[in-house]
């Protein structure tokens, strides 16, 4: 497993102590090649500068891990109830809830706390750092069905006579529960039984399961959405119809949001142009995904059409009343879409297109758009955040909610975002 397996054992001797815890392309001296799907550089495509594209990786996970730990306090909650209790989320807030297996692991995280969003990053980068460009499917289910194990035997194992502490450690295992029952016929090369698990993965329904890490697999792939894609789409094994397109999309995404000279409006049109899988091809329905872009655009546009400068019925709200009134259009409109469940792939690829669109690549005012529409605000809010912060890069990122993200995530959650930058960037080389 090498040290993918690490994070749960870093994340367990952190809650049991109440410590801290802290081969490939040739690189010249100014830049270097992105690496392709065979981890072999290809000269006909573009180069980032290695200042730019190290950067553009810290900015993807610090990005991603801000957007989860602004929508932490607040996740699954409807954007009345955020009003009434929060008033108007614009900083990080305490994330005063119990643990749970895809949320934080223990009960009230401090501000800048994070969940599984940010968890799934680490695993899978850390899994690229071990096995880098070769890195495929089954070497992403058999490390989720060994940290599992791992977990389950921990918990079979311990003699503590404290129950939080195996409380702790079922929380972990819990965590990997439904991607283990996949992952196992997966392995075994048993389609019916995969066939089964995976249409049982999250009671059946088309579960977000691939864009927890697809970013990480844009920031590999940097400027080359066509790379991205694939790589994800190949990783994407948890995922139902239309939403491993979703995966293959979120990655290339960031791609392109890391090259340079983009523009903001560059990234969603990639819907339109990068499609390997021919989803644009399906008979009677096309590319559903494609339909949603178009969807956020119109969001968008309808919103921003919106004159009024009426009172503003929510506290310490900083923007003025006109654009107050076309974000609750937009938020209006955004209902009109919503799926059963807050974590369907779909609903999450709308609400993050329309934030991107609406929001014009301002970084703050966009975590913002998507914190306090609600619903799985934590888990749109990390997507959009990674893509927002491959394009801007660390640097440009807001210092304050920056190092408060590096911070708690290393000293208290044991993910240190700073090192996995640097494995992922010496694995490109």
């Amino acid at each position: 497993m090498g040290r993918v397996a690490h994070l749960c054992g870093c994340i367990i001797l952190y809650f049991l102590t109440s410590c801290s815890q802290s081969g490939g392309n040739e690189q010249t001296l100014d830049s270097f090649p992105v690496a392709n799907a065979a981890g072999i550089s290809d000269e006909s495509r573009s180069t980032l500068a290695s200042d730019m594209y190290h950067d553009k990786i810290l900015g993807m996970l610090i990005g991603s891990a801000i957007g989860d730990a602004m929508g932490a306090p607040t996740e699954m909650w409807h954007r009345d109830d955020i009003k009434i209790q929060a008033g108007y989320v614009d900083s990080f807030d305490p994330v005063i809830r119990p643990g749970s297996p895809e949320g934080p692991w223990d009960y009230n995280l401090p501000p800048g706390g994070t969940t599984d969003d940010t968890r799934w990053k680490y695993l899978l980068g850390e899994l690229y750092a071990e096995k880098g460009a070769d890195l495929n499917a089954r070497d992403f289910a058999q490390n989720i069905l060994d940290v599992y194990v791992q977990e389950k035997d921990h918990v079979g194992q311990s003699d503590d006579f404290d129950p939080e502490s195996i409380e702790t450690e079922i929380l972990h295992m819990t965590w990997l529960q439904e991607w283990a029952k996949v992952a196992k016929p997966y392995l075994d090369n048993e389609i019916n039984a995969y066939s089964a698990a995976l249409n049982k993965f999250y009671g059946g329904e088309m579960a977000c399961a691939g864009m927890l890490y697809a970013p990480l697999v844009g920031a590999i792939f940097g400027a080359n959405p066509m790379q991205a894609y694939n790589k994800s789409y190949e990783l994407g094994i948890f995922d139902l119809g239309y939403a491993r397109d979703i995966t293959g999309l979120t990655a290339a995404y960031v791609a392109q949001a890391m090259a340079d000279s983009v523009q903001i409006g560059d990234i969603g049109a990639v819907t339109a142009t990068v499609d390997p899988q021919h989803y644009f091809k399906s008979r009677l329905v096309g590319r559903i995904a494609h339909r949603i872009y178009q969807d956020a655009k119109r969001i968008v546009y309808e919103a921003r059409q919106v004159v009024n400068e009426g009172k503003v019925p929510v506290r310490d709200y900083p923007y003025d009343p006109a654009y107050y009134h076309q974000v609750e259009e937009a938020y209006r409109l955004l209902d009109e879409k919503l799926q059963d469940i807050p974590f369907h792939a779909g609903e999450i690829h709308l609400i993050n297109l329309t934030a991107l669109e609406f929001c014009d690549g301002d970084f703050k005012k966009t975590i913002e758009f998507v914190v306090n529409y609600g619903r799985d605000n934590d888990t749109v809010a990390a997507v959009t955040g990674a893509i927002l912060g491959a394009y801007l890069g660390a640097s440009n990122l807001p210092e304050d909610w920056k190092s408060t993200a590096l911070k708690i995530n290393r000293d208290n959650l044991g993910i240190d975002l700073e090192e996995l930058a640097n494995q992922i960037f010496e694995g490109v080389q």
